[in-house]
């Protein structure tokens, strides 16, 4: 599914929409200090996002919640993988999707869902990393910038390379406009949204795995996939 193939479609095994791409939304400031509104865990790190657009930004996040299609954003992987970020508008039950999918698969697989019930995280920082650069077309955004930010707040990893501040803040620079990006890329990476850091492992044949409590890949969580399915995310994602 690329994603002019977003308009007025739906994902298998993903109930809603009808789903619209809506790239220009990457292009808006305001867009993103609300879409990293779980990334912030606290009161200082929130000002550093917000600064004087608290109300702006607000306003600008009320009225995407209110559209009666689902925005969606995809960004593709290889061999056909694409992840799929997909704000969900219900008026009672709203809030933002992380999915992976494959033609081949008759379902997308939920990796994170970020709303008053948060769950995740769905990536590690290698796998976020990884589909950031990949630079492949056909997705909403080939910018590496953007694709970082658009799947932050699926990402919790307790072991980040040191580099991995120094790369968000050029995301954050580029895209959101912030006044002081370097405090909060640390405060980002520090808190790193509503479940915190998860810890990766690598079990049998390669497979990833976390040890988050609200994590659809820690297979000691009674919602977890089955291993088959936990299997071919990580392949999927791999970096």
């Amino acid at each position: 599914m690329t994603s002019t193939d977003l308009h007025s479609a739906r994902i298998p095994g993903y109930d809603g929409g009808p789903l619209t791409d809506q790239a220009g939304l990457l292009n808006e400031p305001l867009f993103w200090l609300g879409h990293l509104y779980s990334c912030v865990q606290s009161e200082e790190a929130a000002e550093l996002l917000f600064g004087a657009d608290y109300d702006a930004a607000g306003d600008f996040r009320r009225r995407l919640w209110e559209r009666a299609e689902w925005p969606a954003f995809t960004v593709p992987l290889a061999a056909g993988h694409r992840l799929h970020v997909v704000y969900r508008t219900f008026a009672d039950d709203n809030g933002t999707d992380c999915l992976l999918h494959h033609p081949d698969w008759h379902r997308a697989e939920l990796l994170a869902r970020d709303d008053g019930h948060f769950m995740g995280p769905g990536l590690s920082w290698p796998e976020l990393s990884a589909a950031a650069e990949n630079a492949l077309s056909g997705g909403s955004t080939t910018d590496p910038n953007a694709r970082l930010l658009l799947l932050l707040p699926a990402f919790g990893d307790d072991e980040v390379p040191d580099d991995a501040v120094g790369r968000l803040v050029v995301a954050l620079r580029a895209r959101t406009g912030v006044e002081a990006p370097e405090p909060l890329a640390s405060a980002v990476l520090e808190d790193q949204g509503a479940p915190g850091p998860a810890r990766w492992t690598t079990a049998g044949h390669g497979l990833s795995i976390n040890d988050g409590g609200y994590s659809f890949r820690n297979p000691a969580n009674r919602f977890a996939m089955p291993a088959d399915r936990l299997s071919r995310v990580a392949t999927a994602l791999a970096p």
